[in-house]
C-alpha cells in the first residue's frame, strides 16, 4: 500500500485492475512456483511489480508483460534488476517470449482467452492467480455445473489443482469475490487428435452445454456428424461428455 500512495496509483476499472497486495501471499506464489537461478519466467499483467520484486530474486530471466503505461513507468522506478525485461502490449495480441515458467496475478477481464492461449505453448509450471468460481472451472470433471470448455482443455494440456483461497483483504481494491491460486503443470497429452478439429468441436458442442449432443450438433450445423454417431452419444447432454469421448466423435467425421 505504499506504493501505492507513493506514485497515487489509481486502479483503471475499465482494465480490470486489481493488485495483490499481501506479500505473504506474493511470497507463497513464488515458493510454489520452484524457482531458481535456470528459470526464465513470464509475468503477465505486472501492474507496479508487486510479484515482479520477488520475482527477479529468484529466476535467471523474468518478461514483465503490462498493457498500462502509467503502471510501466511506476514498476521502473519500483523495480530495478538487470534481469527483467518489461514488454508494454496486451497479452493477448502480443508473441510470448520463450518461457518454462508463468507466475502471474492475472487481470480477471482476461482469464478465459489468456489460459487458452496459456495452454498451447510449451512450458513446465505455472502459478496463477483467479477468480474462485474461475477457477474452479478448471478442475470441474464431466457432469459437473462448472464442467466447461476451458475444462476440457485443462484436462487436454495439464495437470490443474488449486493451491489456496484468497480473501478479497489481500487485493487492492476489495474484489466483491474470493480468489484462488492454481497450478497448472503441463503433461504429455492423453489422446491424439488434431487439435484444430477437436476443439473447434469442443467449441460447438458447449455453446449448447445442457443440451444433448444431437441438438447441439444441429445447432451449430454440423448435420452430417449428427447423422452418423451412435445414439448413446447423441441422447448424452454435452456437460457430461468426456473429453476422450468427444476425440471420438472426431472419428465418425468424414
Amino acid at each position: 500500500m505504499n506504493v501505492i500512495r507513493l506514485y497515487n496509483i489509481k486502479p483503471k476499472e475499465k482494465l480490470g485492475q486489481v493488485f495483490l497486495i499481501d506479500e505473504r501471499v506474493l511470497k507463497r506464489e513464488v515458493e510454489y512456483a520452484e524457482l531458481s537461478s535456470k528459470d526464465v519466467v513470464l509475468e503477465i499483467g505486472s501492474g507496479f511489480g508487486s510479484l515482479t520484486k520477488f520475482l527477479v530474486e529468484k529466476a535467471k530471466k523474468v518478461y514483465a508483460i503490462e498493457r498500462d503505461s502509467t503502471l510501466i513507468e511506476v514498476l521502473k522506478s519500483y523495480v530495478i534488476a538487470k534481469n527483467l525485461e518489461i514488454i508494454q502490449g496486451d497479452a493477448l495480441r502480443i508473441t510470448f517470449p520463450e518461457f518454462n515458467k508463468c507466475v502471474s496475478n492475472l487481470p480477471y477481464v482476461i482469464s478465459s482467452p489468456i489460459t487458452f492461449k496459456l495452454l498451447k505453448h510449451d512450458f513446465e509450471k505455472a502459478i496463477l492467480t483467479y477468480q474462485k468460481e474461475f477457477a474452479e472451472r478448471l478442475i470441474a470433471k464431466p457432469g459437473e455445473k462448472n464442467y466447461s470448455r476451458i475444462s476440457v482443455a485443462c484436462h487436454y494440456y495439464a495437470s490443474v489443482r488449486i493451491l489456496e483461497i484468497l480473501p478479497p483483504r489481500v487485493f487492492y481494491p476489495k474484489p466483491k469475490v474470493a480468489s484462488a491460486i492454481v497450478e497448472i503443470v503441463k503433461k504429455e497429452k492423453p489422446f491424439n487428435v488434431d487439435e484444430e478439429r477437436y476443439f473447434a468441436l469442443v467449441r460447438d458442442l458447449f455453446s449448447h452445454k445442457k443440451k444433448t449432443v444431437r441438438k447441439a450438433l444441429l445447432s451449430s450445423k454440423r448435420i452430417e456428424l449428427a447423422k452418423s454417431l451412435p445414439s448413446n452419444i447423441l441422447e448424452k447432454r454435452v456437460f457430461k461428455l468426456d473429453p476422450e469421448e468427444i476425440a471420438e466423435m472426431l472419428e465418425y467425421e468424414n
